[in-house]
């Protein structure tokens, strides 16, 4: 089952997928500024409520450990009762004592093996939802730095577009008057003063 980060994620892309071209353009889209933020608000919220969710299942691995010690000692308590019993009877004491001892040796190498296997358990559960928030973390990351390319791409293109219908405005301004080199060599170094004040960068 996935998280909801994940779904969140595919919602974005198939968003972006559903959003129509600029005119005269394969490239770029227009996108509905309150869904995609909307959309993000909602990642921005979701990504902590996951982070707990996988700290949950890494904090279960001391009560995975905690259960295999009862078990272990469940079966110690147990084999000491049947020594007693076993001691208990002075027609087979020595029988007893064998028997005590080599059940007590069992308990103990079984509750070993609890005790390993779970604490296998309960590192492989940590390592793997380590793992997957790492993932989705860095699908995040991914997601977060290709929308910033993206941006500054636009923002490049919006720039180069504004200066070249300046210079545009400004041949056209200059064919509505013409004058003599004499004025032309005036209005250029006026022109010139005041470029700071046009140009964008």
């Amino acid at each position: 089952m996935s998280s909801r980060i994940e779904q969140l994620i595919d919602e974005i892309e198939e968003f972006i997928d559903s959003c129509k071209y600029q005119p005269l353009s394969n490239t770029k889209i227009i996108v509905n500024k309150e869904e995609i933020d909307e959309l993000l608000r909602e990642l921005r919220m979701k990504t902590p409520d996951e982070i707990k969710r996988y700290q949950k299942i890494i904090s279960n691995k001391e009560a995975i450990l905690n259960d295999a010690r009862e078990k272990a000692e469940s079966l110690i308590n147990e084999a000491t009762i049947h020594t007693n019993e076993l001691i208990n009877e002075h027609e087979i004491m020595q029988q007893a004592y064998a028997q005590a001892n080599e059940v007590v040796t069992l308990a103990t190498k079984q509750a070993q093996e609890i005790l390993d296997s779970a604490t296998i358990e309960a590192n492989s559960v940590k390592a793997s939802a380590m793992q997957y928030t790492d993932e989705i973390l860095g699908n995040l990351e991914t997601f977060v730095t290709s929308a910033i390319d993206n941006s500054t791409t636009n923002y490049n293109n919006l720039v180069s577009s504004l200066n070249g219908c300046n210079e545009i405005i400004k041949a056209n301004r200059s064919e509505l008057y013409p004058v003599d080199e004499e004025d032309e060599i005036s209005i250029a170094s006026s022109e010139t003063t005041g470029s700071d004040d046009l140009n964008l960068i």
